[in-house]
């Protein structure tokens, strides 16, 4: 049995890795074209690495918002011909199938979106979550880690590639703005962040009796 299990180092939080492709900046009317998820999961070691990569192709909603930049700086076709798409319901259910089981089979209260740049892959998310009435939702609604903020801490920078370059950490920016490109990449940055932080000292296991000593001390809210 591991001495290390991922639901004591995030207080009970499942980290997902999540990067969404767009027509657009605005999560209200602007079209979810791609998105993609890397289950973490850890090694006996207590060190996180990357399980599994699932993506989806997206149809456009009904009255999205296509942008012409945005499709062009993407280059992704939404109506390109044996596009093998699904509906936003259809592809975020599925994703979310596969997050509860993870969420089951390691003891993990909730899931947490990881993203570069966390917020605009969340507000997407949610976004999409809303407009299908789609119930039973693994994710935390708002908190979420940020590869951007913590490779700036780690490696002094905050654009993807670079970070990646610095954490040496293969790039291609050919392969770039593919959803699944884009999420194992980040996934591969925290991954290395977290397990760098905790070789040079900066993480132990916390007991869960000494956790919730914690929490009541300092007012920790599972919300």
């Amino acid at each position: 049995m591991s001495h290390h299990e991922i639901k004591d180092r995030f207080r009970g939080f499942l980290p997902v890795v999540i990067d969404v492709e767009t027509a657009g900046f605005n999560a209200k009317t602007d079209a979810l074209l791609e998105f993609a998820a890397s289950i973490l999961r850890m090694d006996d070691n207590g060190e996180l690495y990357i399980h599994e990569t699932i993506d989806f192709k997206v149809k456009p909603f009904e009255g999205a918002n296509l942008e012409k930049e945005a499709l062009e700086f993407t280059g992704i076709d939404p109506f390109e011909p044996g596009r093998d798409d699904l509906i936003e319901k259809e592809a975020i259910s599925q994703m979310f199938s596969k997050v509860r089981k993870e969420l089951k089979s390691t003891g993990c209260k909730r899931a947490i979106l990881v993203g570069h740049n966390a917020a605009f892959d969340h507000g997407f998310l949610n976004a999409a979550i809303e407009r299908n009435e789609i119930k039973r939702n693994p994710f935390h609604p708002f908190s979420s880690f940020d590869t951007a903020s913590l490779s700036g801490l780690a490696f002094g920078q905050t654009v993807l590639a670079k970070a990646c370059q610095v954490a040496g950490i293969t790039f291609s920016n050919s392969q770039a703005h593919s959803a699944a490109y884009d999420t194992e990449k980040t996934a591969e940055l925290f991954c290395e962040i977290v397990n760098r932080w905790k070789r040079l000292g900066g993480w132990s296991l916390v007991t869960e009796s000494q956790g919730d000593t914690m929490e009541s001390m300092f007012g920790m809210a599972d919300s």
